[in-house]
C-alpha cells in the first residue's frame, strides 16, 4: 500500500505555509492514487492537530478522501484514508 507522511513539527507557527503543505500533500495523493496519508502534527497543546482537522473538514477537501482516522494510541497522528 503507497503512503505519503507529511511531519507539520516545523512549520506549526507558519499558518500560510501549514495550509500550503496540506494542500500540497493531498493533490499529490490524488494525482497518484495514494491510498493512505500520515499526518504527523506532534502531540504539543493539540492546537495545530485542530487546525489540521478543521482544514480536512471543508467542503472541497472533504470530498477528496474517503475518511479521517486518529490514531488511538498516538495522539501526534492523523491518517487520511483515499478511495480512488
Amino acid at each position: 500500500m503507497a503512503k505519503i507522511k507529511l511531519d507539520l513539527h516545523d512549520t506549526y507557527n507558519n499558518g500560510p505555509r501549514i495550509d500550503a503543505e496540506l494542500n500540497r500533500v493531498i493533490a499529490e495523493a490524488v494525482e497518484k492514487k495514494i491510498s493512505l496519508v500520515e499526518i504527523i502534527p506532534g502531540k504539543g497543546s493539540g492546537q495545530l492537530k485542530k487546525r489540521v482537522l478543521r482544514f480536512l473538514r471543508q467542503p472541497e477537501i472533504k470530498k477528496l478522501y474517503h475518511r479521517i482516522e486518529k490514531d488511538d494510541k498516538n495522539f501526534g497522528r492523523v491518517f487520511i484514508h483515499f478511495k480512488h
